[in-house]
């Protein structure tokens, strides 16, 4: 037993699984930088929904299913400003490694 929790306790800072997913830039998959931004451009429109209702991928009304793809949503979101943080954090690491 204590294996086990050794094992998965090794690396703490260490992300799996969805914190992964969420937590890394999708540049960093190959996915260009615009892209990203586009699609969560576009997903912060839908959201936001200015034809209340009028073009809805999924219907509300339906059991289940229906809110899906407001969460796809903001999961795309969610990319793009992990994009935006990681580019900032990238380029005040570049300005910190210039100076010393």
């Amino acid at each position: 037993m204590s294996e086990t929790n050794s094992t998965n306790n090794s690396n703490p800072a260490q992300k799996t699984g969805l914190a992964k997913l969420i937590g890394e830039p999708l540049s960093k998959h190959g996915w260009p930088k615009w892209l990203v931004y586009l699609i969560s451009a576009f997903s912060l429109v839908y959201i936001l929904n200015p034809t209340l209702g009028v073009f809805e991928l999924i219907p509300d009304n339906l059991p289940l299913v229906g809110n899906m793809d407001e969460g796809v949503a903001t999961m795309l979101i969610l990319s793009g400003i992990v994009e935006a943080l990681d580019g900032r954090r990238r380029r005040q690491a570049d300005k910190a490694e210039i100076h010393t």
